[in-house]
């Protein structure tokens, strides 16, 4: 069964090479797109129009850009972890901020990682690569939904 993957970034440009990336990398887990963080969270919470979402299906890996539209990046994971539903959900920000604040609140909010974008496709494709392999095939992600 194929995992699902969200993707959570408002910058077409990024969007595309994400994906391209993960198909060159013969990923083809499905990749859901959220272009800003309040579609996020009504994916990751089956509100607004993912209502009908059946929520028992949890993203393998969550990739989080931190500048984004509504919602922003951070507020987003706040929330993420604030859930019991979703606390557990791996959370990687995959962001072009080098700023050592957001760093630091990143995993100061519950980050499972902090991947700066290269600027290079190559490398790019290189470092999505190695995010799907991890989370996707090495991971043991607990399961979601309740507290423990």
């Amino acid at each position: 069964m194929n995992k699902v993957i969200l993707l959570v970034e408002d910058n077409p440009t990024d969007e595309k090479l994400t994906i391209k990336a993960f198909q060159r990398s013969n990923i083809s887990d499905e990749v859901v797109v959220a272009r800003d963080g309040a579609e996020a969270l009504d994916y990751l919470l089956g509100t607004g129009s993912y209502s009908g979402r059946d929520v028992s299906v949890w993203p393998a890996v969550t990739l989080l850009d931190l500048k984004l539209p509504k919602v922003d990046g951070l507020e987003v994971l706040r929330r993420i972890r604030a859930d019991v539903r979703t606390k557990y959900l791996p959370v990687v920000v995959l962001t072009s901020s080098k700023e050592d604040e957001d760093i630091a609140r990143s995993y100061a909010l519950g980050a499972n990682a902090y991947v700066r974008k290269p600027v290079d496709f190559t490398q790019f494709a290189e470092a999505v690569k190695a995010l799907g392999r991890f989370w996707l095939l090495l991971n043991e992600p607990p399961r979601l939904g309740r507290a423990p």
